[in-house]
C-alpha cells in the first residue's frame, strides 16, 4: 500500500472561463502564494541565466525551476545539505520547483517542432546512446567525466529533500513520443506509476514540499487515459503532464493535453512540462492547464531574439539599425519602460549595435523576454476573471497573424473548446 501523503500546498480557485476550459487560481505554496495560469523561468544550476535574481523577482516571478541533477552533482549534496538548501545558496526567498535534468539535447529543431528540448528534466530520450533503463533506475555516463552513474527514483527524491524546493517531481520514464515502439511505450508507462510509489516512499518532507506525478503515455489516449487513473489514484498534491514537446505534431500535443486535464481533479494544479511559445501556452490554458516551463526564452535571448506580440524579432537584423522605439511599446521590462518611469529606455537599435558584440544584450533580452512571459499569463489570468478569455484569444492570435492564416492546429484546438478565431 502507499502511505498517504500530506499537502503542502492549497488550491485556491478563483476564477473558470464560461467558454473555455481555462481556470484562474491561487496556489498557495511553503514560500508564498503564485497566480495562475502561470510560466515559470528556469534557472538550471540554481541561478537564471541573464538575471540577478533581484532582476527577476522584479518581473513578478514567484516560481521558478531548478535542476536536480545538476545541483546534486554541483554543489552537491552535502553542501546542500550544510548551508539548508537552494533557496539560501542562491539567495531566492520565492518558491522553487525542482525538475530533473537533460545531459543531451534534441536533434530536432524547435522551428520544425514547434517545441523546445527542455533542460530542467530528465528527457531519457536525449540519453538514449548513454544510458540503459531498468526497474531500478537510470545507468548513464555522467556528462562532466564520463562516470558510471545510476540515478534512482529514491535517489532523485533525496537529491530533491535536500535542495528544498517547493515541488518536487517524480523519476519517470520518458519515451519520445515520436516512437513508433508501441510496447516500450507501454513499458515506460507503466514503469512510472511504480516508479512514483518508490518516490512517495522515499519522500521524507510531504509536510513542507510537494511532490507531484507525471502522467505519460505517449500519443496513444487510452494508455494517457489509464495512466491518468493511476497517478490520480495516489493523490499527489500536484499533477504534471510529460512526455510531450519531443517533435509531435501540435495536433497530437492538444489531443493529448485536452483529454488528460478533462480527467484531473478540479482542486490541484496542472503543470504541462517543457512548454514555452507563447501560442502553446495560450491554447494550453484553454485546454485547462495551468503551470508551464521553458528555457527558450531565455535561450533565445541569447541569440538576439526578442518576444512581442507580434511575434519573435531578431534584433541582429541590420533592419534594426536605425530603430530607436523599444523593443515593444508598452512593456513593463525594466529594459524596456523608458527613464522617467524608472526603466533603462533601451532601444532596438542599440540592442542591434551590440547584440552581436557584448553580453549585455543577451542580458537585456532576457530580462525583456522573462518579463513578456509573465506578463502574457498576467494578462490570460485578468481576462480570465473578467470572463473575457476567448476575446483575448481572439485578439491575441490575430495581432501574430494579422493576415488572419492562423495556424490550423490553433484553429481545431480552440473550436474544440467552443471559441472561434475568425
Amino acid at each position: 500500500m502507499v502511505r498517504s501523503m500530506p499537502s503542502a500546498l492549497t488550491y485556491e480557485p478563483v476564477a473558470q472561463c464560461s467558454t473555455t476550459r481555462a481556470r484562474a487560481a491561487t496556489l498557495h505554496l511553503p514560500h508564498g502564494p503564485v497566480q495562475l495560469p502561470m510560466f515559470m523561468p528556469v534557472a538550471t544550476q540554481a541561478s537564471l541565466k541573464g538575471l540577478t535574481y533581484e532582476q527577476l523577482e522584479d518581473t513578478g516571478c514567484r516560481l521558478c525551476l531548478n535542476n536536480t541533477y545538476h545541483l546534486g552533482l554541483k554543489p552537491g549534496q552535502a553542501t546542500l545539505d550544510a548551508v539548508g538548501g537552494a533557496h539560501k545558496l542562491q539567495g531566492w526567498s520565492h518558491n522553487i520547483l525542482t525538475g530533473k535534468t537533460v545531459v543531451g539535447r534534441s536533434s530536432r529543431s524547435p522551428a520544425l517542432t514547434g517545441h523546445t528540448d527542455d533542460w530542467t528534466r530528465f528527457q531519457m530520450v536525449s540519453l538514449l546512446k548513454l544510458a540503459k533503463v531498468t526497474e531500478e533506475g537510470v545507468r548513464f555516463l555522467s556528462p562532466h567525466d564520463g562516470t558510471p552513474m545510476l540515478l534512482t527514483p529514491e535517489h532523485s527524491i533525496s537529491l530533491q529533500n535536500s535542495i528544498g524546493s517547493d515541488i518536487i517531481m517524480q523519476l519517470d520514464d520518458v519515451i519520445a513520443t515520436t516512437s513508433p515502439d508501441h510496447a516500450r511505450i507501454k513499458e515506460a508507462t507503466e514503469r512510472s506509476i511504480r516508479w512514483l510509489d518508490r518516490c512517495i516512499e522515499a519522500h521524507k518532507y510531504p509536510e513542507r514540499q510537494n511532490l507531484f506525478c507525471i502522467i505519460q503515455g505517449g500519443l496513444d489516449l487510452e494508455l494517457r487515459r489509464k495512466c491518468c487513473e493511476e497517478m490520480v489514484a495516489r493523490d499527489t498534491p500536484g499533477i504534471a503532464i510529460g512526455g510531450l514537446s519531443g517533435g509531435e505534431a501540435k495536433e497530437a500535443y492538444c489531443s493529448v493535453v485536452k483529454e488528460c486535464t478533462a480527467l484531473l481533479p478540479e482542486n490541484k494544479p496542472r503543470y504541462v512540462m517543457g512548454v514555452g511559445y507563447p501560442e502553446d501556452l495560450v491554447v494550453s490554458v484553454a485546454l485547462g492547464a495551468d503551470m508551464f516551463d521553458c528555457v527558450w526564452p531565455t535561450r533565445t535571448a541569447r541569440f538576439g531574439n526578442a518576444l512581442t506580440s507580434g511575434g519573435v524579432l531578431n534584433l541582429r537584423r541590420v533592419a534594426y539599425a536605425n530603430d530607436f522605439s523599444p523593443i515593444e511599446e508598452g512593456c513593463v521590462c525594466t529594459c524596456c519602460r523608458p527613464r522617467e518611469e524608472g526603466g533603462l529606455g533601451i532601444t532596438k537599435a542599440f540592442i542591434y549595435h551590440v547584440a552581436s558584440k557584448e553580453t549585455s544584450a543577451a542580458h537585456l533580452l532576457t530580462m525583456h523576454n522573462v518579463q513578456f512571459q509573465i506578463s502574457l499569463m498576467e494578462s490570460v489570468r485578468k481576462s480570465i476573471i473578467e470572463d473575457q478569455f476567448p476575446q483575448f484569444l481572439r485578439d491575441f492570435f490575430l495581432k501574430l497573424y494579422p493576415n488572419k492564416k492562423y495556424p490550423e492546429w490553433v484553429v481545431g484546438a480552440l473550436e474544440g473548446v467552443g471559441v472561434q478565431l475568425a
